[in-house]
């Protein structure tokens, strides 16, 4: 018979909730979903990410920055651009992520979802 007290409710994996503590906030998957693909300017990625504010994707990118997913890359310019693109840990989300869109297909009911690309 299954164990159902509070100290067995409480064992959630320590890995899986880094996980969706980074990646399960809003946009952040969306914006790991296109960096995927190549390094991409400020601007390119918002157009990429419909909805997504200037100052949200900001402190996301900034959020992965600091967990060591994505690179801030400054092009001196003229004009100055700021581009973004995934380190070495944050490629090795890949086969894991692609994964998760199968899993997806195969599962959960699309809802009227826009599949538009940079």
């Amino acid at each position: 018979m299954a164990e159902h007290s509070e100290a067995a409710c409480k064992k959630v994996d320590g890995g899986i909730t880094r996980v969706f503590e980074l990646l399960g906030k809003r946009w952040t998957g969306l914006i790991v979903s296109v960096l995927m693909q190549r390094a991409v300017h400020f601007a390119e990625l918002r157009r990429a990410i419909p909805g997504i504010s200037e100052r949200m994707l900001s402190d996301r990118l900034s959020e992965l920055g600091a967990a060591g997913l994505v690179v801030r890359e400054v092009d001196e310019g003229p004009p100055l651009r700021v581009a973004y693109r995934l380190t070495e840990a944050g490629a090795a989300m890949e086969p894991a992520l692609k994964e998760l869109a199968l899993w997806a297909e195969t599962y959960l009911a699309k809802a009227g979802v826009d599949e538009g690309g940079c």
